[in-house]
């Protein structure tokens, strides 16, 4: 064991617990039992096999209200690994589900025996006509796609509020449609082609010209059932006629019957069957979708009115007038979103009565767009809206930031209302659809139910299609709550059912949780008909059982999972994972939900549990060490929370009182400490070009394991040599700004092979030839932005650095009358915002006084305009960081790119690398994971130049690529040096 190896316990839950009764039982801490572990390794490979108790228990939850723990976890690679999977369950009497992003509302996406994650491993796109169509892996986001499809002015027509998360495969098993789709630009009405493998492993092609005549081959008796079952409902007329009518308002609801009425052959059945099917019929392995145009003149506005039923009333109005969307929330959801960053303050006094819509027009030139915005006057000037508050303008915008902000508060619904629940709840989303016409009625039934029942639910939704959600929380842990949702859930179907011949699941799809109410719904004819589908295509029951058609009546209250409180920074996550997507881990080990859902199963047992000591001993690696710590799970929570900060606090708990001394001398020495590792990084360069990189790579390696992974970084060959020793001489007099060389650039220099300027003779140059002449303090040495402590969670020398770097910016500007101008976005993020906290009182007062600015803001803002650019490269690839992200600097690097490069790109893939700081080199794993996507699109092509902004980046996308990335600030120096210039 490493000399320095931190002890689990140090994050074993201290507070008093009592287990809960949904809690993993002690028999599966060994993880997944044999003789099915042994089984599916043999068959699929030990990489492809999750079977510790973590891995069941990271799988077991997802944005459901439901938990089920399954028996094992598998992560196929191809369609062979799925048919083997296929034929293995069925020879063992086993069980499957499929799981892609579980985002799912309903727990179609949780199994209690083999589940099958199809998320990793099934992502890309492949752009099809110019953009009329595309082929699509289930793995792939919706926003992924979205972002191809963009630069073909073409867009999905599926538009979720999850769509940052979820994946293709879960839309179209779902037919989730959100905010525009309706009822004729979701799945069913958008789809071309699928590919799909049968329970039997039989695999469809539905867009072969001779996909009927081989499925004839393969599967005679399916073919001839399902042409059966499409006579028999076509001789019921009055069944066909129930069947049409519940597509005319949005129905995920059961299976879609009407495939059998557009359908003519069975594969053409199939094609629509599989659609909302909740991979209960078959795994969806490619899509082809034809896509939308992508109008881009956009008017919208956010409307106000005094009471749920004024605004749903205005509903049809909109409509009429053209509108693409109209979204409703109510007052509880408006005052729930003032956690979102971005949203007024003063919507927290907003009425409980209050109700908005979110109202937008779309065309595809000004001409359109006009038009559009005079009929919406129309409406508008009829309506009697209010404006409780000082921010509510009521009036339609064309401002891209504004209406990105109204659409912001909309998606986050489910998170912002969810997050401010009562500790401990568990909550529910519901989803229903009414006939748009009688909208207003059924708001008002609505909330006459939810004060019956003692509910104070929240409301949103897609009102011009008459879909509403809304949001119930309970302590599933008490019985009286679990008994008040089942009463709320029986009258609140019969209201829905009965009352208004609505929908019970509009586009959410069946789950578990509306399987037991399908036949109030369809009926007995109906119903029966959709049993009989599953056992004609999956007559042994392998996929899915009990999701979708279940004859337990109570089937929507087993699994339902207590919310164990954690710490305060995770406590309201609700498990959406929204985060996940952006995770740098989430390939690798773990997600930000993931590592919440882990501790919360820590909460959930006895103190000293088998079960809790298995979680401990792999949270370590699995959850800890492995975050990158950067917090863009953060900003892809629409509640801001920061799962990165508390993996840091984590590393703090493990840390002894000698480690964290350790540290705060560093950061006290921290001088003498910056010159050894520019010399060794010296010397170490040196020894590479005499011996090669090898030796050093050993000598690590063994240090590492001496010492502790987590604390000795590895030698990696792309490593660059070191800076200079001495910066470039500046003067005090006359400067526009200071200039902070961060001290990863004072130790590291220019990547290989760079013969100009180094970085800061690059910032200082290229800030002279604008005018705006920077100055570097003579004592910067010695000083760091903190980050190095932080990242770590040494939380004594954080508190050295973080003060000393204050009290000296503070001087160097004059007491903040020069800004302060510094050249590594991570820094700027870390002297802007990541030091407060540690600071003193006295010094708080001192850093409220600097203006610290990125130096990609300083070139976009202050140089650019006062530069005359002498040449372009070529190409010029980007790679933005994730500090760029948090400090919204990414247009900048863009604008100083688009300055020096004749064609610029963004990768669509474009994510954090994960380097870290010195990450990369302490888990070189997690780089090389986060980055592969990334890595793959750029090096689909060549390129002049490989730019960013940030040289521990740098170094992670040279790793990554095989290319020198450097600094967009170097090439801004070039490209105005007068006089004749090579690389």
């Amino acid at each position: 064991m490493p000399l320095l190896e931190p002890k689990p316990e140090a994050l074993r839950p201290g507070a008093a617990r009592t287990p809960s009764v949904d809690r993993v039982a002690a028999r599966q801490a060994p993880g997944t039992p044999e003789p099915l572990r042994g089984d599916l390794v043999a068959l699929l490979g030990p990489e492809k096999v999750l079977w510790k108790v973590s891995d069941l228990v990271k799988y077991a939850s997802d944005a459901s209200p439901y938990r089920f723990v399954p028996q094992v976890v598998v992560v196929p690679q191809d369609i062979d690994d799925i048919s083997a999977i296929l034929s293995y369950a069925h020879g063992k009497g086993r069980e499957v589900v499929f799981r892609a992003a579980g985002t799912s509302l309903n727990g179609q996406a949780q199994g209690e025996d083999i589940l099958v994650d199809v998320r990793h491993h099934w992502a890309g796109i492949e752009v099809l006509d110019d953009g009329a169509r595309a082929r699509i892996r289930p793995g792939t986001t919706i926003v992924r796609a979205n972002a191809a499809l963009a630069r073909h002015g073409r867009l999905l027509g599926p538009d979720p509020a999850s769509a940052i998360a979820c994946t293709i495969g879960g839309v179209v098993a779902n037919n989730a449609s959100g905010m525009t789709a309706g009822t004729t630009r979701n799945s069913y009405r958008t789809v071309s082609s699928l590919t799909f493998v049968l329970p039997s492993g039989t695999v469809v092609d539905t867009a072969a010209p001779n996909a009927d005549e081989e499925l004839a081959h393969a599967e005679p008796r399916l073919c001839e059932a399902l042409m059966a079952l499409k006579a028999e409902i076509e001789a019921d007329a009055g069944l066909t006629a129930r069947i049409r009518a519940k597509y005319e308002i949005k129905n995920t609801n059961g299976y879609r019957l009407d495939a059998f009425l557009d359908g003519s052959t069975p594969v053409q059945i199939l094609r629509g069957l599989m659609v909302g099917s909740e991979g209960t019929f078959g795994f969806i392995s490619e899509v082809v979708f034809d896509t939308l145009p992508l109008d881009r003149r956009v008017s919208t506005a956010l409307l106000f009115f005094p009471s749920l039923t004024a605004a749903a009333a205005a509903v049809p109005r909109f409509n009429d007038a053209g509108a693409i969307a109209v979204e409703l929330m109510d007052g509880n959801t408006l005052r729930a979103s003032v956690s979102v960053q971005g949203v007024p303050a003063d919507w927290a006094e907003l009425p409980k009565e209050t109700t908005a819509l979110l109202v937008e027009f779309r065309a595809p030139d000004e001409s359109g767009q006009e038009a559009y915005e005079r009929a919406a006057a129309a409406v508008v000037e009829e309506l009697d809206l209010v404006a409780p508050v000082a921010s509510v303008t009521n009036a339609f915008t064309r401002d891209a930031k504004v209406i990105s902000g109204y659409w912001k508060a909309r998606k986050a619904f489910v998170t912002a209302v969810g997050g401010s629940r009562p500790s401990g709840t568990t909550l529910i989303t519901e989803d229903f659809a009414v006939p748009p016409a009688r909208l207003a009625e059924a708001c008002e039934a609505l909330l006459g139910l939810q004060a019956r029942h003692g509910f104070d639910a929240a409301v949103a939704g897609h009102a011009a299609h008459g879909n509403l959600h809304f949001l119930l929380a309970f302590d599933a842990a008490k019985p009286s709550d679990v008994d008040r949702y089942a009463a709320f859930m029986d009258d609140f179907c019969r209201l829905t059912v009965e009352r208004f011949d609505g929908s019970l699941k509009a586009e959410h799809a069946t789950g578990r949780n509306i399987a037991p109410f399908l036949e109030l719904e369809w009926g007995p004819r109906a119903t029966e008909l959709m049993w009989r589908t599953k056992q004609v295509i999956d007559p042994d029951g392998v996929l899915a059982p009990r999701i979708v058609l279940d004859r337990d009546p109570k089937a929507h209250l087993r699994g339902l999972k207590t919310i164990p409180e954690v710490e305060a920074i995770a406590d309201p996550c609700i498990e959406c994972g929204f985060c996940e997507p952006t995770c740098p881990s989430h390939d690798l080990t773990t997600s930000p939900r993931q590592r919440i859902v882990l501790r919360r199963e820590m909460m959930r047992q006895p103190g000293g549990s088998p079960v809790e000591t298995q979680l401990l001993d792999a949270y370590g690696y699995d959850a800890v060490d492995t975050c990158a710590g950067d917090s863009t799970c953060k900003l892809a929570c629409p509640v801001g929370i920061d799962t990165g900060a508390l993996m840091k606090d984590f590393r703090h708990r493990r840390h002894s009182p000698r480690e964290e001394r350790i540290a705060a001398l560093t950061a006290k020495n921290f001088k003498a400490v910056e010159a050894a590792a520019r010399l060794a990084v010296a010397a170490a360069a040196r020894i590479g070009d005499r011996i090669g990189d090898g030796p050093l790579e050993t000598v690590t390696a063994l240090a590492r394991k001496a010492v502790r992974p987590d604390l000795v970084p590895e030698w990696l060959p792309e490593i660059p040599g070191a800076a200079a020793r001495k910066l470039p001489r500046t003067s005090r007099t006359g400067a526009s700004a200071v200039y902070y060389p961060a001290c990863v650039n004072r130790i590291f220099g220019g990547p290989e092979g760079h013969h100009g300027p180094s970085l800061p003779q690059a910032v200082v140059a290229v800030s002279a030839r604008a005018g705006k002449p920077v100055w570097i303090p003579e004592d910067v040495a010695g000083t760091c932005c903190a980050t190095i402590w932080h990242s770590k969670g040494y939380d004594e020398g954080n508190t050295v650095m973080a003060n000393r770097i204050v009290e000296a910016a503070w001087g160097w500007t004059a007491g903040g009358r020069l800004p302060l101008v510094v050249d590594a976005s991570s820094c700027t993020l870390g002297i802007a915002h990541e030091v407060v906290p540690y600071l003193t009182d006295e010094n708080r007062e001192l850093h409220r006084e600097l203006t610290v600015v990125d130096s990609l803001v300083w070139a976009a803002d202050e140089l650019l305009p006062e530069l005359t650019v002498l040449r372009k490269t070529g190409s010029a690839v980007l790679h933005p960081t994730c500090s760029m992200q948090h400090l919204g600097d990414v247009e900048q690097l863009r604008a100083v790119a688009e300055a020096v490069a004749e064609e610029v790109v963004v990768p669509d893939d474009a994510g954090c690398c994960a380097f870290a700081g010195d990450r990369g080199m302490l888990h070189k794993e997690l780089t090389a994971s986060a980055t592969a996507k990334e890595a793959a699109e750029v090096n689909g092509r060549t390129y002049d130049a490989y730019l960013s902004a940030n040289r521990m980046c740098e170094v992670g996308m040279d790793r990554a690529t095989g290319h020198s990335y450097y600094s967009v600030l170097m090439e801004l120096e070039r490209a105005t040096r007068p006089g004749a210039v090579t690389r």
